[in-house]
């Protein structure tokens, strides 16, 4: 089997095909991006599981665009924004996205399998549904993602203070008058675009790793929403425009190389994270103790000044007389 892995590579003739998937490089730099910024709302807010409920309803829109002979994206679209919208409005009433997200799910991968088993064309568009296109992003494709990106990116930094509020505390934001069930609409609606999107490169089956992971590596050696969305965004750079790289070099699909990226990242950071943690309780539990028991001696001290303080001032200066005599 490793024999099999290591002779599927091959770097000759790597410029010549790197000018191939091109597009596909700048398309996935610009959704690495887009992924990092959404990624921190979608861990703080808890919703990684709607992310791959949103991608399975995607993969039946694009299926059965795909079956039809329409738009493969457009279908992909429809499908993410609708299921994005109605976990979101679900969600409202009552309040358990992961309960509906679990309905949905099944549901459209079933429909998907329902469709593309009907589906009697080529064998590698159905296999691209599902994990994404090396070479499938032409120009006009390439622009729309970048666009759609670009997009999505600055809505989020518009709306980011309110967003990050009500993320962070639902309760709090609501009380002061920020408009959360508004808000919370508005995060699907553009979670669903960002998905659909994410879907032609790593497919409707790993696009968490390009919308979620890149997040949780981030959170796990840093507790500053800005700074973790830096690193998220630097994280699904490297994962994905890594993957496409490496991919060129081999017959394997795009997808396993952009999962094994983002599991590495994230395996180093949650080491990191913890040996952080680790090290923090040893300083805590050095200040607890004190320098050579200057704790237990911290602690005579103040037993003795509550002592003098319990007897009162009268008692203290009659004891300080029979201390000079």
């Amino acid at each position: 089997m490793i024999e099999q892995i290591t002779s599927s590579f091959s770097v000759d003739g790597y410029w010549e095909l790197f000018s191939l998937v091109r597009n596909s490089v700048i398309a996935a730099a610009a959704l690495g991006l887009m992924g990092g910024v959404i990624g921190v709302l979608i861990m703080l807010r808890r919703t990684a599981l709607v992310v791959h409920g949103i991608a399975e309803i995607s993969f039946a829109g694009a299926a059965l665009f795909l079956l039809i002979g329409l738009d493969v994206v457009l279908g992909s679209a429809m499908g993410a924004v609708g299921a994005a919208l109605l976990i979101g409005v679900l969600s409202l009433k009552d309040k358990d996205t992961s309960a509906v997200t679990g309905v949905l799910m099944p549901f459209g991968l079933g429909l998907g399998i329902l469709f593309l088993s009907l589906y009697q064309g080529r064998s590698a568009n159905r296999f691209g549904l599902l994990t994404g296109q090396i070479v499938g992003v032409d120009d006009m494709q390439t622009r729309t993602l970048v666009t759609g990106a670009l997009v999505i990116t600055a809505l989020l930094a518009v709306v980011w203070r309110p967003m990050l509020f009500s993320s962070i505390d639902p309760q709090l934001a609501q009380a002061r008058g920020v408009p959360v069930n508004a808000l919370s609409l508005v995060f699907m609606v553009l979670l669903g675009v960002a998905v659909a999107m994410s879907v032609q490169v790593v497919g409707a089956l790993l696009v968490l790793s390009l919308v979620v992971v890149p997040a949780a590596a981030a959170l796990k050696v840093t507790a500053r929403p800005v700074m973790a969305v830096g690193l998220s965004m630097i994280f699904a750079l490297i994962s994905s425009v890594g993957g496409i790289m490496l991919a060129i070099t081999g017959q394997i699909p795009i997808s396993p190389y952009i999962t094994t990226i983002s599991f590495l990242i994230y395996l180093v950071c949650l080491l990191i994270g913890r040996g952080r943690r680790l090290r923090r309780q040893e300083q805590a539990a050095q200040v607890m103790a004190g320098p050579e028991g200057g704790s237990v001696r911290g602690g005579q001290e103040l037993d003795h000044r509550s002592s003098e303080a319990s007897v009162g001032p009268e008692a203290q200066g009659a004891e300080r007389r029979r201390a000079k005599v």
